[in-house]
């Protein structure tokens, strides 16, 4: 834990994620302007979070993970579904998947459509590639040299068998989904280096420069307070050590506590939809209806399967022998399973024919469990997991109180929107469809999730509402664009209030199609960019 010595910084970056540390690096390094990073969490010292396979531990870890709980629904059973977001150097890139996926470029083209000009596919790929230090090196679409190394998910037996049984149901084999088209199956890349750590923003972007005589890095700092005269931001209070500590910001002001987080501080700090505030007796700064609203993710639903031979990591993790060899060769190499993140072969496909662009993807993981985190089955098993890229549903980030401590509410609104809950049935008998290929039926025993005597659509429906789940998304809440409800413009500056911007999801117009923190450290880039240029 850093306190620090001074309390008048140029940039005070809050949220050291995806996107924070990204940001915190760029305007350190670049000239002579001093810029304090505050997180709300610890160190990443934690050593399972740099051991790709370790996601599995730390994703619900409490010291590392805020693990929200959403309001229930009736449409998801009237569950609270728990919503883990890192706290810690890396934020969410040190406990998620690992998984690096951009989206489709027409996912950029939609963005430019809702108001964001600025940001097509051709705006924002030198930034997607500025970031990237890919395994192959750098071509029309990839990096070659910058922070993030990115590389292809370990090959197997069942995972090869996996994408032919993709290929035999209709579905392509395709080599780079980051490349020039994302449809098909074939192996996720991930943000794992060459040595097979993992690599977060916190490695990747904060490690090489936590020295630098520009950068203080305060741990285990809650933001609790934006900072206001009128309606420029000057500063932010937060809390660290039971103190309440405000530090000062000569220029700007940039909130990167993601999804969240960013609508929360934003609505504690006076900036918001106005009724709110005055219901929890907040000043009104700036009336700024779209704060906390928009809300998208993506729902998941898992297809669980018992494999015929011993091959899954379930088989390891009930076995001392194979664990101490994969211990020892990763210890030995850097290689083998304990390199696997949280997905080994992706699939992006269409449920219908006539789309023009993939609208569900799948996550194949050479394990199971009976639900995400807890402990794997004793039989061999794998699962795939199947969630709809462009959901329609919106929901909603509204703070309880004025207490920042205290969760706000997180209403999803799942499956509500126009045609999600046939997206996913379909998604649903797609997965079936590839598992009755020739390919993968010698591996499969049988369907032991949601199982083969669910055959009606009412029967997988109520699974999917009742046993679905995040995977993990969270994206819109600060939106990007011109319209009332925008909240911040196409520089990320909020709309209203001069000396703030917001950068991390919550700006994305329309959640991406595919694992969100690629695009995360892209916005960080593209937001350093804009700074460093004015």
């Amino acid at each position: 834990m850093t306190t620090p010595a001074d309390s008048d910084f140029d940039y005070i970056v809050i949220g050291a994620g995806s996107t924070g540390a990204v940001v915190a690096n760029r305007l350190a390094t670049d000239g002579d302007k001093k810029v304090l990073l505050l997180e709300a969490g610890p160190p990443d010292s934690n050593i399972w979070i740099h051991i790709p396979i370790g996601y599995y531990r730390n994703i619900l870890d409490p010291v590392l993970s805020w693990n929200y709980q959403t309001e229930p629904e009736p449409l998801t059973g009237n569950r609270a579904i728990t919503w883990p977001r890192g706290r810690t150097l890396g934020g969410s890139s040190a406990i998620n998947g690992l998984v690096y996926i951009r989206g489709q470029r027409e996912d950029f083209a939609l963005w430019q459509q809702l108001g964001a000009q600025q940001w097509g596919w051709e705006d924002v790929l030198p930034w997607f590639k500025k970031s990237e230090k890919f395994h192959l090196g750098a071509d029309e679409f990839h990096g070659g040299d910058g922070p993030l190394e990115v590389t292809e998910s370990m090959h197997s037996e069942l995972a090869d068998a996996y994408i032919s049984a993709c290929e035999q149901a209709g579905i392509p084999r395709n080599t780079d989904v980051n490349g020039a088209d994302q449809e098909g199956a074939g192996y996720f890349q991930l943000t794992v280096t060459k040595n097979g750590r993992r690599a977060s923003t916190g490695y990747a972007y904060l490690k090489p420069v936590r020295q630098h005589r520009n950068l203080t890095i305060a741990t285990n700092a809650l933001a609790t307070k934006i900072l206001f005269e009128g309606k420029r931001a000057v500063g932010v209070r937060y809390q660290q050590a039971g103190k309440d500590i405000e530090a000062h910001a000569r220029e700007e002001v940039i909130v990167s506590g993601g999804a969240i987080n960013s609508p929360q501080l934003l609505q504690l700090s006076g900036v918001g939809p106005a009724e709110l505030l005055k219901q929890h007796d907040i000043p009104l700064v700036h009336a700024l209806p779209g704060v906390g609203e928009n809300l998208q993710d993506h729902y998941q639903i898992r297809l669980v399967y018992e494999c015929t031979r011993p091959i899954t990591l379930n088989d390891l993790s009930h076995s001392l022998p194979k664990k101490i060899l994969a211990g020892l060769q990763y210890g030995l190499t850097r290689k083998g399973p304990l390199t696997l993140g949280a997905g080994q072969v992706g699939v992006f496909a269409k449920t219908r024919e006539e789309l023009e662009t993939p609208d569900v993807q799948f996550h194949f993981i050479p394990f199971s469990a009976a639900r995400p985190g807890e402990g794997l089955h004793k039989f061999p098993g794998f699962t795939v997991s199947v969630c709809q890229l462009r959901p329609a549903s919106r929901g909603s980030v509204r703070i309880k109180s004025a207490d920042p401590t205290m969760h706000p509410a997180i209403k999803p609104e799942y499956l509500t929107g126009a045609g999600d809950e046939q997206t996913m049935l379909d998604g649903l008998k797609l997965v079936r469809k590839v598992a009755e290929s020739d390919a993968i039926r010698p591996y499969t025993q049988k369907e032991f999730i949601p199982g083969a005597e669910k055959t009606s659509d009412n029967d997988l429906l109520e699974y999917i509402r009742h046993y679905g789940n995040t995977i993990f998304h969270p994206s819109g809440t600060c939106r990007m664009g011109t319209d009332e409800n925008a909240v911040v413009d196409e520089q990320l500056r909020v709309h209203g209030v001069t000396g703030l911007r917001v950068a991390d999801a919550s700006i994305m117009p329309t959640v991406l199609s595919g694992n969100t923190n690629a695009g995360c450290i892209m916005i960080g880039e593209r937001l350093s960019a804009f700074l460093l240029e004015n």
